[in-house]
């Protein structure tokens, strides 16, 4: 007798398991739990309150610290921990904290035994080296406790009504269970990029966590050049039957994605995309801009918010899948920074997190075609802030710009009415050198002969450099190599 036969949806859903694990490079965790923690405030005192309670090691990475009120708190929270011997290891970006903060910053958690390294300095030997960021947002204590979001140590997450200034919006989770094994791998893993490995002290970096819950979920910690995170967002956006939902800071429409979304919408998908009305980084939201009217052409709702600014990066599909972390949707994020987010298979959470969703579009408007009914995208005075944010502001800049004269040059697809600006932008830049080199030839030559001799120093450095660790590390080896290639064939076995 021949067993029952599955239905296509159920036999469905293992290969959509294996695709979405293979996608993100991220298994699938199951019995852990999961908190919605919503803006600075709330996700600041769960991170002090967990710091407070820490007993065995503390693990502690972040784009930005800033030498500020939030900030200096956090380190004297550390280091208070780290004099009752637990083990602190605090990791920060190097661009991220560029001209905010000094070595003296961290004085008082080193003076205490903690370990504070530094994320890709700018290393002149290796001159494009620091578009490569640690834009992660990770804390882990104990192996008990993680927590994951876009929020980076500084007072411009909170309020401040001595100035009439509203805190920015941001979401984050407190993760218990399995999983957070799979953040403190992702910490340890770049830590040891920069030195010796992590020191976990009493609380092993491998050890299972109890199960805490029933939520399934996957950690995608992702390296530069890795895309986990961009081939899992392509494939949800292929997957999603009835709603998309994304809230990003700096999005940046690149082709593929952008396609993946109009298709959706086109296939009766409902997306919708909430992005900051007023930015820290004008550039990064005026080419988002350009890229309005494909989307909204294609039935995507856009809106803008109206406070600040809105730093979270989440998206929700259907009723089952959500993600939070530090990932924006632009290619500085999905190709060239160390991310980490957090993915969701969950009907409860995913519903915590569209309910958040629909209060979010209270505060925001939506941009519309019609002239007549959308409102002027620029940032009013009270809106305009300062450049606290972690977008890559030059990566994606100029991404925009290829994107869309290679296009034109190799006339391999249609160009949209949004993509004059960098078209005419290409061309001015590409007449400005032609006239220069005409004129000043020597305005032209000098630089480049200066870059190819920068460069090619570098790579000289770094042949001497691969040369000299492999003659160390096997110099018998190596001679016995050499004496056998000299040895004539009369000389004997």
């Amino acid at each position: 007798m021949h067993g029952a036969r599955q239905s296509p949806a159920t036999a469905f859903r293992p290969l959509a398991q294996q695709a979405l694990s293979r996608a993100a490079g991220a298994p699938l965790s199951l019995g852990n739990r999961v908190d919605l923690l919503i803006d600075g405030r709330a996700n600041f005192d769960a991170w002090l309150e967990a710091i407070s309670g820490a007993q065995h090691n503390i693990l502690f990475g972040n784009y930005i610290f800033r030498n500020d009120p939030v900030g200096r708190e956090f380190i004297q929270a550390l280091a208070g921990r780290a004099r009752a011997g637990v083990r602190v290891h605090v990791l920060h970006d190097w661009l991220g904290c560029l001209g905010h903060l000094r070595s003296s910053f961290w004085e008082p958690l080193r003076a205490a035994g903690g370990e504070v390294r530094t994320y890709n300095p700018f290393d002149p030997l290796s001159p494009f080296g620091w578009i490569n960021r640690d834009h992660r947002k990770l804390l882990t204590v104990d192996g008990r406790v993680g927590f994951v979001s876009g929020v980076c140590v500084s007072a411009a997450w909170l309020a401040d009504p001595g100035r009439r200034r509203d805190a920015w919006r941001d979401t984050g989770i407190a993760l218990r269970g399995p999983a957070v094994a799979d953040l403190e791998r992702a910490f340890a893993d770049t830590w040891a990029t920069l030195g010796t490995p992590v020191e976990m002290g009493a609380a092993p970096v491998d050890a299972a966590a109890a199960p805490a819950g029933d939520v399934a979920l996957r950690v995608i910690a992702t390296q530069p050049s890795s895309t986990g995170t961009y081939r899992l967002d392509q494939l949800i956006a292929a997957l999603a039957r009835e709603r998309l939902w994304l809230t990003d800071a700096y999005f940046i429409g690149v082709a593929p994605y952008v396609s993946a979304l109009t298709n959706a919408a086109r296939d009766g998908v409902d997306v919708r995309l909430l992005v900051p009305g007023a930015s820290d980084v004008p550039l990064v939201a005026a080419l988002s801009r350009t890229g309005y009217r494909a989307l909204l052409e294609a039935g995507i709702r856009i809106y803008e918010w109206n406070g600040p600014m809105l730093h979270a990066k989440t998206a929700l599909a259907d009723d089952r899948w959500a993600r939070v972390g530090s990932t924006n949707l632009n290619i500085a994020s999905w190709l060239g920074n160390c991310e980490i987010d957090v993915a969701i298979e969950d009907p409860g959470f995913t519903g915590l997190l569209a309910r958040q969703y629909e209060r979010d579009l209270e505060h925001a408007t939506e941009i519309v075609l019609s002239r007549r009914r959308a409102r002027p995208v620029s940032p009013t005075p009270h809106h305009r802030i300062g450049g606290h944010g972690s977008a890559g502001r030059s990566a994606v800049g100029a991404m925009r710009m290829a994107s869309t004269l290679g296009a034109a040059l190799g006339n391999r697809r249609v160009l949209s009415e949004t993509e004059t600006r960098p078209l005419l932008g290409g061309a001015l830049l590409l007449l400005a050198i032609a006239v220069v080199a005409a004129l000043w030839p020597v305005a032209i030559a000098w630089p480049l002969g200066a870059l190819a001799a920068w460069i090619g120093v570098c790579l000289a450095v770094r042949w001497g450099r691969l040369h000299w660790r492999r003659h160390a590390a096997d110099p018998k080896g190596r001679a016995s190599d050499e004496s056998s290639r000299t040895r004539s064939p009369d000389d004997g076995a």
